[in-house]
């Protein structure tokens, strides 16, 4: 009856976890393996058959027979007299096999012996979801919000495994509630502590990227090509298209008539604003283009040191480098170099790096991230303008400006 409890708490197991019945036999030998070696010190003159469709487990203990007085390994040897108990005809230098019941293992081991088997059993489970998961690495994802933290947002999918949308992972706009499905891509996994990590994300480039495939059918079906995909999460974004059939329109295809099929991201992406752009092996054609909506009046390129410095007219300065400084950002990042705005017709200016001795170096950085880093390119600036898309106290930005004024008075 033991043997029969103890499969029949298995089954329950094996039903909800839909495990094999090869694994399952694997993991109730390996648990009762583990016992007998506690009970008797080893288990290689064990056999275990097991039979878990028809709830069947047998243990039998294998002996050589020896001579009364001569057992000096009772785990391995049985004496004549007790082998003649089992069957009257056993004779020295036979083998005795007999069967052993769980109760002879005692309560505890019982007791310590089912608690293994379902850590093993949870253990195959979150081994099985790893791997699952692992090979979803990079791939968009869809689950259920279960429970809303400051942190992170606890999703649950239909098989009820837990995935984890952190707070830095989510786009600044995102609003969910509990029930609310959202989608993701599956960021990484990791086992800690024998449990699967699943993180989501909605701000890697590969989410728009994976968007892509799923909303246009000729990136699916590899007639497009995305070459790289850039982002500041629910702000602006900039992806590279090719085709290697030249009677597709990559960037055409991608928006769709009046921006129809690229809709759908962008609403997705809570708005974000979506430049596609046609991709060249020309850097300077595809720096060009990366710059739009700019239009720029020339460029001149360092491959060596990879920067790019790009003469502008001065009412095309403000769309390169875009709000906050994106625009010109991230058409860096999309073509690898690092991008310097000049204005047409300025014949003299200074870059902001030659004030280092007046003005701070966290506070250059502040002004180079929004695009400005020279003194002039900074002079043509409004004050509140200067302070929203910084941030630089008031006074700060002032004590720049008089610093740079001074220059040009000079």
């Amino acid at each position: 009856m033991e043997n029969l409890a103890l499969i029949d708490s298995f089954s329950e197991f094996k039903d909800d976890k839909l495990i094999d019945r090869v694994t399952l036999m694997a993991i109730l030998e390996d648990v009762f393996r583990n016992a007998l070696k506690k009970k008797y010190g080893e288990d290689d003159n064990f056999d275990i058959i097991v039979n878990p469709d028809k709830g069947d487990l047998e243990i039998w203990r294998n002996r050589v027979v020896v001579a009364d007085g001569e057992v000096e390994d009772p785990n391995q040897e049985i004496s004549l007299a007790e082998a003649r108990k089992i069957e009257p005809d056993f004779e020295v230098g036979e083998d005795v096999s007999e069967e052993v019941k769980l109760k002879d293992l005692g309560r505890r081991a019982i007791l310590a012996l089912r608690q293994n088997l379902i850590s093993k059993i949870h253990e195959h489970d979150n081994t099985n979801i790893y791997k699952q998961f692992k090979d979803l690495e990079g791939e968009i994802y869809t689950a259920e919000v279960h429970h809303i933290r400051h942190r992170a947002i606890i999703l649950l999918d239909d098989e009820g495994n837990e995935i984890v949308l952190p707070k830095d992972r989510q786009i600044p706009s995102d609003f969910f509630r509990k029930g609310e499905n959202v989608r993701g891509v599956i960021e990484s996994v990791e086992l800690k502590g024998n449990k699967p990590s699943i993180i989501l994300s909605r701000t890697a480039p590969a989410f728009l990227e994976k968007l892509f495939e799923q909303e246009i059918p000729e990136v699916f079906d590899g007639l497009i090509t995305i070459k790289k995909v850039v982002r500041v999460p629910g702000e602006k974004a900039k992806v590279a298209v090719d085709s290697y059939d030249d009677r597709i329109d990559p960037v055409g295809a991608c928006v769709g008539m009046k921006g129809s099929r690229i809709h759908s991201i962008v609403r997705e992406l809570g708005n974000e604003n979506i430049d596609v752009i046609n991709y060249t092996n020309n850097d300077q054609l595809f720096i060009t283009r990366a710059l739009s909506p700019a239009k720029i009046t020339s460029i001149k390129i360092d491959e060596e040191n990879k920067r790019a410095e790009v003469m502008l007219k001065p009412e095309e300065v403000s769309k390169a480098i875009g709000r906050g400084g994106h625009n010109i950002r991230l058409a860096g990042q999309l073509t690898g170099y690092e991008i310097d705005v000049f204005r047409e017709g300025v014949e003299e200016d200074v870059e902001l790096s030659e004030f280092s001795d007046e003005i701070e170096d966290w506070v250059i950085k502040e002004f180079a991230k929004i695009g400005l880093d020279t003194a002039k390119s900074i002079l043509e600036q409004d004050v509140n303008d200067l302070i929203k898309r910084t941030d630089l106290e008031e006074e700060t930005v002032r004590e720049v400006l008089k610093v740079l004024r001074e220059e040009f008075e000079e």
